[in-house]
């Protein structure tokens, strides 16, 4: 059996050396294959200078004070819970942006996702007063689409530790949203599915039909209109 490892600052430290980087952006998203909600993305920036010696010198990367924070779906909703003031303490900068529902069927899940990464990326610069110098965006496909140097990176989430703080923080928001939703439309079962296409979400929207809160562009098991 795999044994789970916690995110390090080991690729955000090879990356600086490779760069020169000192504020670097990890970046990921929650919501990708939902049903209902927006898609949200998360930004994180670490101040590389400011790290304690012993980090930048142990060749672990390890980092106390965000030692054991980890990709979000590798956390309980409990544990993420305690993690964020955590993150938001230790972190140089950060922002969490969502796009809604219509704005993904209007312009696509790419775009949408391009669309809220740029926002958080645009607070975070104004946190800083300057641009970051690197991004991290986990995955292989740059759908940021910003006017800083990107590196993809597959499942950095799980490895970076500035891309796994991110994850949580849009993973926290995204998820308290759809929870303040739930109680509008208790029949869809937010609280619980977040969105997502549960057996007991897609009857729902069989038998209720789809709310503003759901992507009309998807694929939500229902029948087609006579003559579509």
């Amino acid at each position: 059996m795999s044994r789970t490892v916690n995110a390090t600052l080991l690729p955000e430290l090879q990356l600086a050396a490779q760069t020169g980087s000192r504020y670097i952006a990890g970046i990921d998203e929650v919501g990708r294959g939902a049903l209902a909600g927006p898609v949200t993305v998360g930004v994180v920036v670490i101040d590389l200078h400011m790290l304690p010696p012993a980090v930048k010198s142990s060749g672990t990367g390890v980092w106390q004070p965000l030692n054991g924070v980890r990709d979000s779906k590798l956390l309980s909703a409990a544990a993420r819970m305690r993690w964020q003031p955590s993150i938001c303490e230790h972190a140089e900068a950060y922002s969490v942006q969502h796009s809604t529902p219509q704005i993904i069927d209007a312009a696509g899940l790419s775009a949408a996702l391009g669309a809220a990464g740029r926002a958080a990326l645009s607070a975070v610069h104004e946190q800083l007063r300057r641009p970051v110098d690197y991004v991290i965006l986990d995955g292989v496909h740059d759908w940021l689409h910003a006017e800083v140097p990107v590196r993809t990176m597959p499942q950095a989430d799980t490895q970076a530790l500035s891309v796994a703080c991110a994850s949580v923080l849009a993973k926290v928001k995204r998820d308290a949203l759809m929870t303040e939703l739930a109680d509008e439309h208790p029949e869809f079962g937010w609280g619980s599915n977040k969105g997502y296409g549960s057996a007991a979400h897609r009857a729902a929207i069989s038998a209720q039909g789809p709310t503003e809160h759901h992507r009309r562009s998807w694929n939500l098991g229902l029948e087609p209109l006579p003559g579509l």
